[in-house]
């Protein structure tokens, strides 16, 4: 199946071009694999793209990590509450559990599918420590009203940016109006690393602590150890994780961080044509961008399928575009759809309708920078054929 207009298009494909290739033969010709001056270059990189200093920067093993860390680096009390998203992946909320904290929801503003400042407000108890608010499919919640909240009540706020890296709120990053910043490079998103994240942490002593926690509790790492300055000895300070980057993910990541604005362009303009060529059609299509106010990363096109206006029920239309050889996404069920939240929780989808309703008919199509134009109209004709 090489023809072009019948390959599979696998959902979220990552463009690895030959620069990436020649970075990682040559990490893995240098003989240093693992944590060390590869990672640190992504961190300084990675920290002038967002507009912040490298020393408020750390480079994890993946955004779950960074999740975790940051809430235990931000010293909240044991079994405090921290208020979330229900519309999110999995990780948001197991973070929280890992942490040895209480995940509470609050749903979604069903415009943006981002968590509803008024929700938030509403869900604060006594025991509330943190806010964990999720730039949902590359927009920005309103971190002006978030932040507005946190700082009346005196709440931490970690940003979850998996999906957020090119993402501003009133030309400000995401990841830099909270404590702490947490971005993913897995295989799906706008960097890549294959699996990898990064903390952004508002102060130095913050992303110091972070750190420490993310290589064993040490006090130097791997790097520093066995650098060519003579071995330096660690002494292990706080019972830590094995959460570090290594310099071979860190290696896939120089180039493609250096092209981060020109893939934005592209998933950008195949957003751009979604909208347009798929307007006329009885389908719920993401809410428009006011670029004035905000940046979106463009990192998920979400569609919604009411089985009552599309004439096909989500599952049916996930299968039927399996069927023509086009890879699709659910972002996301609704976390209290999932009978492990159920039964620990006691959660019921009913309790956050908005959540429940966009994640029983969302789809997400696929959008990445190595996507053709040929793709993106077999993407269109395809979803064209099976709604109306």
């Amino acid at each position: 199946m090489n023809d072009q207009s019948t390959k599979f298009l696998v959902f979220g494909a990552p463009l690895i071009e030959e620069e990436d290739i020649d970075e990682v033969v040559a990490c893995l010709r240098s003989g240093w694999i693992g944590t060390g001056p590869r990672v640190a270059q992504f961190e300084t990189d990675f920290a002038a793209y967002k507009g912040t200093t490298v020393s408020h920067a750390a480079a994890v093993n993946s955004c779950t990590a960074a999740l975790h860390v940051s809430m235990v680096a931000a010293g909240l009390d044991a079994g405090a509450e921290v208020i979330t998203t229900p519309l999110t992946f999995c990780a948001t909320v197991n973070a929280i559990v890992h942490a040895g904290l209480t995940p509470v929801l609050a749903d979604i503003d069903p415009v943006s599918h981002c968590i509803d400042p008024a929700a938030i407000e509403a869900a604060i108890t006594p025991r509330t420590q943190a806010i964990l608010p999720v730039h949902f499919a590359g927009r920005s919640c309103d971190m002006d009203e978030i932040m507005r909240i946190a700082n009346k009540h005196g709440l931490a706020v970690i940003e979850d940016c998996a999906h957020a890296i090119e993402t501003t709120w009133k030309g400000r990053p995401a990841g830099t109006f909270g404590d702490f910043g947490c971005f993913s490079f897995y295989v799906t998103k706008n960097v890549v690393t294959g699996e990898g994240g990064m903390i952004l942490g508002r102060s130095e002593a913050h992303i110091s602590r972070a750190k420490m926690l993310a290589l064993h509790g040490m006090s130097k790492d791997a790097w520093h150890r066995f650098g060519d300055k003579g071995y330096k000895h660690y002494q292990v300070v706080e019972t830590g994780f094995k959460y570090n980057m290594m310099d071979l993910q860190a290696a896939l990541g120089l180039g493609q961080l250096r092209r981060v604005e020109a893939n934005w362009q592209k998933r950008q303009a195949l957003w751009l044509h979604y909208m347009q060529a798929l307007s006329d059609l009885p389908i719920g299509l993401p809410a428009s961008v006011d670029a004035a106010q905000s940046r979106h990363a463009y990192h998920l096109f979400t569609v919604q399928i009411d089985e009552a206006r599309a004439g096909t029920d989500r599952d049916s239309f996930l299968n039927a575009m399996n069927a023509a050889g086009i890879g699709t996404g659910v972002h996301y069920l609704s976390l209290a759809e999932h009978p492990v939240y159920q039964e620990r929780f006691g959660w019921h989808a009913e309790q956050w309708v908005n959540a429940m309703r966009v994640g029983r008919q969302t789809v997400s199509l696929p959008i990445s920078a190595k996507l053709e134009n040929a793709d993106a109209v077999r993407v269109i004709e395809a979803v064209r054929a099976r709604v109306g």
